[in-house]
């Protein structure tokens, strides 16, 4: 009866170990299946398991802004104030964030630079079309080294650029609803005083070589006649060995432009890193991280362009991040 009863124990004890190695197996298997933000960024240097989870417990929420150096600190006065930020921040325990400036672009002259001021000199325009801060600075310079000469009325793509220009003593006659050129090209109104001459409206575009097409072509399908100059070029900055280590451990990087995108991913190509999730500070950079291999739910924009709304992008891939590790 002993040997019997010793026989079933464990009989039924090996039942049991093979129950538990199975479920063991089918929760690796459920874990790996299962997305997950964190495996798309990594917080910090930490080794990781193979089913994507950190070792580490509370991990912390690193951000890179990649606009040019100097060009960083409204986005981190903004994350710094934001809200939902510190809130996810103090919902995870032990977790802080971090905020790195690793610019991703710098800027340089483009072909038509030298003209810029002659062009403004010497011709009449209706309208002048400034699209970013950086094309702000490079037209107040040629008008300002050219004499300040008399030009048309100026039309800016949003806030900041209008502020930029208001630090030249530039006034803007123009603002669109939404800060993309989509939208100025659809709302910028076309010049009574042309209308009545019988001609139509012009308009100067001092621009990025590398800016898209979207505004010029648009105009001139509405009957503008636009000049544009290519008075700038963006092109990829190179990164110190400090800023490599700084972008492996990113798990949100901030964007601004196409440009900054295509320099992240040609600069963490040879990285060996998960690839962090995009805060963009609007549509357009959003359709650059689609078009660079990130996938849509771990892009995150506003719907209006904006420092606020772009924070507000920020907070949103953080509480990804918070969720799924969390």
């Amino acid at each position: 009866m002993i040997a019997s009863s010793n026989m079933v124990i464990v009989a039924t004890l090996l039942l049991l170990m093979s129950a538990a190695s199975h479920v063991a197996s089918f929760s690796h298997v459920s874990s790996a299946e299962k997305r997950n933000c964190w495996l798309h960024s990594q917080a910090t240097d930490l080794e990781m398991t193979n089913n994507g989870r950190s070792t580490t417990e509370s991990p912390s929420f690193v951000i890179a802004l990649t606009r040019e150096e100097g060009k960083n600190g409204k986005l981190n006065k903004a994350l710094q104030s934001n809200s939902n930020i510190k809130q996810i921040i103090s919902s995870s325990s032990g977790s802080a964030m971090e905020v790195n400036e690793i610019p991703c672009i710098a800027h340089a002259d483009g072909p038509d630079s030298d003209i810029l001021g002659k062009t403004l000199s010497s011709s009449d325009f209706d309208y002048v079309a400034i699209t970013s801060p950086e094309a702000a600075k490079v037209f107040a310079t040629a008008w300002i080294d050219e004499g300040r000469p008399k030009v048309g009325s100026v039309a800016a793509v949003g806030k900041a650029t209008q502020e930029a220009l208001k630090v030249y003593g530039i006034d803007v006659a123009f603002v669109p609803s939404k800060a993309t050129a989509a939208t100025l090209v659809k709302e910028l109104p076309t010049l009574e005083e042309a209308t009545n001459e019988g001609r139509s409206t012009s308009l100067l575009y001092p621009a990025s070589a590398k800016a898209q097409d979207t505004l010029q072509n648009g105009l001139e399908e509405r009957g503008f006649i636009v000049t544009r100059l290519n008075t700038y070029d963006t092109v990829t900055a190179t990164w110190t060995p400090e800023e490599e280590s700084l972008a492996k451990s990113t798990t949100v990087a901030c964007f601004a432009s196409p440009s900054a995108v295509k320099a992240w991913v040609k600069n963490t190509a040879q990285l060996d890193c998960p690839r962090a999730l995009a805060a963009c500070i609007g549509e357009t950079s959003f359709a650059a991280c689609k078009k660079n291999g990130w996938k849509e739910e771990d892009i995150f924009y506003p719907e209006k362009p904006g420092i606020d709304g772009w924070a507000e992008s920020v907070a949103n891939a953080l509480q990804c991040l918070a969720e799924d590790k969390f």
